[in-house]
């Protein structure tokens, strides 16, 4: 299932001084899998990204991750990220990958204060 998260239209200077003179759409979606729900008897949640380009001929791309954590909360707050970010479909695997090595280290430095 796919849940639309939210959309923005990349800036346009930033897309001028890049070399682009065409408008850009990022949408973002939260999206689980119901098999995989029903095999593992909880929601898991990932992230679909689309942009669209806007020239002569209108081009789509996209990437998705589908099973990134079974905390909504958790994907939400990786949904904000990638947004406010004006994240693209290349370079959602990276960001995700980097947001849960981030959430790894916060979470052994708070095992190491207890110790």
């Amino acid at each position: 299932m796919k849940n639309f998260f939210g959309s923005i239209f990349i800036n346009r200077d930033d897309l001028r001084e890049a070399g682009i003179n065409y408008p850009i759409k990022v949408e973002y979606y939260k999206i689980t899998n119901e098999d995989k729900m029903k095999q593992k008897n909880k929601l898991i949640y990932g992230i679909q990204i689309i942009k669209t380009e806007y020239k002569e001929k209108i081009g789509v791309e996209q990437n998705k991750i589908e099973e990134i954590t079974n905390d909504e909360r958790e994907i939400n707050k990786f949904l904000n990220i990638v947004k406010e970010n004006e994240v693209t479909p290349i370079g959602l695997e990276d960001v995700i990958i980097e947001l849960k090595n981030m959430q790894r280290l916060a979470k052994n430095k708070k095992l190491s204060y207890n110790t």
